[in-house]
C-alpha cells in the first residue's frame, strides 16, 4: 500500500500568486484548532514556542486540521534536534523554528531536518506516522521533498544575517518576528514603531535578495497590508486565543456596562 502526503508549504508558497493569510494556535485545543481550519485561512501556526502543547496535543491538532484545506505548520519550542526528530516523526511536514540569528544556527537547524548524510535526523519512520508507518513509498531518500523548514528572525544579529540565513542550504523560508525584534530594539511593546518596522523591512530586502519566501505576524490590518506590499509571502493575521479574548471582552462590555448603567427597580 502506497500513500501521498500533502505538498509542503513550500510547495504551497511557490505556486501561490498571492500572499497567504494565516492564524495562529495557541491555545492549545484541538476543537479551537479544527475551528480555525474551517474558516478557510491558507495556513496555520500550531505554536509550541508559547503555548500549552507538548507532542500529544500537536498531534490531536495535526489531526484536527488535517481535513481541511489550510496548511499546518508547526512552531517548535527551540532549534533542538531531539524535538526536531519527534515533531517530524508526528507527520509535521513544515515547521517554523524562532530566535535563528546566525546562518551558523540555520545549517544546524536544517541538517536536524534531514537524514543523513545531509544531516542528523534519527530514522524511525517506520514506527512513525511521518512516513505514514512505512506506506509512503521512498520516504528516507526523499526526505527533503516531504518537508520544509522556515527560520524566525527576532533579533537585530538576526536583521544583519538576513541574507545569509536565508541563502541557507535547506531553508525554505524566512519568518520576522517583530515583538521580539521590538524588544531585541530596547522598544519592547512596539511593533509597529518606526524603527522596527525600518529593521522588519532591511531583513525582507536581506532575504529577497537570496530567493526565498517572507513571513511576518501582523495583526493590525494596515501593518498586514503593509507588509504584504512589501513582498511578505506569508502573514499571521490573528490568534484563537486573541480572537476570543476580544471577543469575549466585547460580549462582556455590551451587557455588563448596559446592566451597570440601567437604573434599579425601587419598590
Amino acid at each position: 500500500m502506497s500513500f501521498r502526503l500533502n505538498p509542503t508549504f513550500a510547495d504551497r508558497l511557490a505556486r501561490a500568486d498571492r500572499t497567504l493569510f494565516g492564524g495562529w494556535i495557541c491555545s492549545g485545543s484541538p476543537v479551537a484548532a479544527e475551528i480555525m481550519a474551517g474558516a478557510g485561512l491558507d495556513w496555520l501556526l500550531i505554536d509550541m514556542e508559547h503555548a500549552p502543547n507538548g507532542l500529544e496535543s500537536t498531534l490531536a491538532q495535526l489531526y484536527a486540521v488535517s481535513g481541511y484545506s489550510s496548511t499546518p505548520v508547526v512552531r517548535v519550542p527551540a532549534g533542538d534536534a531531539v524535538i526536531i526528530k519527534q515533531v517530524l516523526d508526528l507527520g509535521a511536514q513544515n515547521i517554523l523554528v524562532p530566535m535563528i540569528s546566525t546562518p551558523e544556527e540555520a545549517k544546524a537547524v536544517a541538517a536536524m531536518t534531514r537524514y543523513p548524510p545531509a544531516g542528523v535526523r534519527g530514522v524511525g519512520s517506520a514506527l512513525a506516522r511521518s512516513a505514514r508507518w512505512n506506506r509512503v513509498d521512498g520516504y528516507l531518500r526523499d526526505d527533503a521533498a516531504h518537508v520544509s523548514v522556515f527560520v524566525q528572525i527576532e533579533t537585530v544579529e538576526g536583521v544583519a544575517n538576513a541574507h545569509a540565513i536565508a541563502e541557507t542550504l535547506g531553508v525554505d523560508g524566512v519568518f520576522v518576528g517583530p515583538s521580539d525584534l521590538a524588544a531585541s530594539m530596547g522598544l519592547i511593546g512596539q511593533q509597529t514603531h518606526p524603527d522596527v518596522v525600518a529593521a522588519v523591512k532591511r531583513a525582507f530586502a536581506g532575504i529577497a535578495a537570496a530567493g526565498k519566501p517572507i513571513g511576518i505576524n501582523a495583526f493590525d490590518p494596515v501593518a498586514a497590508r503593509d507588509y504584504a506590499a512589501a513582498g511578505a509571502r506569508f502573514i499571521l493575521v490573528g490568534a484563537d486565543v486573541a480572537l476570543l479574548a476580544r471577543a469575549s471582552e466585547k460580549l462582556a462590555e455590551t451587557y455588563l456596562a448596559s446592566t451597570a448603567q440601567a437604573p434599579r427597580a425601587s419598590y
